[in-house]
């Protein structure tokens, strides 16, 4: 008999070492808030946030860097002396050098060269190096031909995100909300609100509400130079617009393999001075900072609600509070950086601020 035996058993350890201390990870991480956002009780509507900016790394990503390290993993894809390179605008990019930190890994983010000064210092304060690119559109390129270069691993958000979370269940983030919501008004929200960037969150939240035979609808907002939102209007998936997007973590130059639009029952492209907008509205009535990925979400919020409202029907929504705005002080939150960006914010800061006082939706 003949056989070829690749199984290294010192690297086999390792690797379950390894899978223990991400998991130990979760399990020492309470759940993240689900926190009312203030409305009239009157109107019937509710409106809920959950708070992914309380995670260890700060936001949303936390949870995708984590699934995305167990299923790399757990696919073999990953060894004790493995450099890890990921394609990102900055938080995935902090929370996969914390897992690579944790695991004594090194770790490299190719990014866009306009990311926000404050993200590139927490990277490198996780322990990971930063890799600048000029042009948006090539950030994922580069990126691949750099783990090949270095004979690392590519982790590939993009492709992957949809398929390294357990959509069923499993505390996933769709599991969390439910159960959140279980002692509400209104338990079973109408709409969920997210935005895409690699697209595994409405992907996550749309399968689970199938298979738990739920009457909630996703809605998927999008920010300007996406191709999520033309892709979706023309049903041609091989839209590109050649562009970054200024609302860092959602967006992209193109449709992502991750996206699965068969699953989101409506999109909505906001503008990026709607979703600065919305993020400094909420700022002054939540009392902190959120990011601009969370005002594209509550723009978008804010519309199905008084559509809602208008119809005469009662519910919940849910969307997310991606990350805390402490790192865009010196973009979103200045005023010389939004000028600077050609953006009025004022038109839309009416429309948000009537909304708030009215219901009414003029946008």
């Amino acid at each position: 008999m003949t056989h070829v035996d690749r199984c290294n058993d010192a690297d086999r350890a390792w690797v379950t070492a390894a899978i223990a201390a991400v998991e130990a990870d979760a399990n020492r991480s309470a759940d993240t808030h689900l926190l009312p956002f203030p409305l009239p009780p009157e109107w019937g509507v509710d409106l809920y946030l959950k708070d992914e900016s309380v995670h260890p790394t700060g936001s949303l990503k936390h949870r995708l860097a984590r699934s995305l390290f167990l299923y790399a993993l757990c696919n073999g894809w990953i060894g004790p002396q493995t450099t890890i390179v990921e394609a990102s605008s900055g938080s995935t990019a902090i929370s996969e050098a914390y897992f690579a930190r944790m695991l004594g890994l090194p770790f490299v983010a190719v990014m866009p060269a306009s990311t926000s000064a404050e993200k590139i210092s927490l990277i490198e304060f996780q322990g990971g190096r930063c890799h600048l690119v000029d042009d948006p559109a090539r950030v994922v390129v580069e990126a691949r031909w750099l783990a090949e270069d270095q004979g690392g691993h590519f982790m590939d958000q993009f492709t992957y995100a949809e398929r390294a979370t357990d959509w069923r269940g499993n505390n996933n983030i769709a599991e969390s909300i439910y159960h959140q919501l279980e002692l509400e008004r209104h338990p079973v929200p109408a709409w969920i609100v997210v935005g895409a960037g690699t697209g595994g969150t409405s992907a996550t939240i749309g399968r689970y509400a199938r298979f738990r035979r739920l009457a909630t609808k996703v809605c998927v907002v999008d920010p300007e130079n996406s191709a999520f939102y033309p892709a979706w209007a023309a049903a041609d998936w091989s839209a590109t617009t050649g562009q970054g997007s200024r609302i860092e973590g959602i967006g992209r130059p193109r449709v992502e393999a991750s996206f699965v639009p068969s699953v989101v029952d409506r999109m909505i492209s906001v503008p990026d001075a709607a979703s600065l907008a919305a993020m400094r509205a909420a700022s002054r009535t939540l009392g902190r900072r959120v990011g601009g990925s969370t005002g594209t979400n509550l723009w978008g919020a804010f519309a199905l609600i008084a559509e809602l409202r208008a119809t005469g029907r009662t519910g919940s929504l849910v969307t997310l509070l991606c990350d805390g705005g402490e790192r865009y002080a010196d973009s979103y939150y200045s005023d010389e950086w939004v000028a600077r960006q050609g953006m009025d914010l004022a038109p839309h800061l009416a429309i948000v601020e009537k909304f708030l006082a009215t219901g009414v939706w003029q946008g």
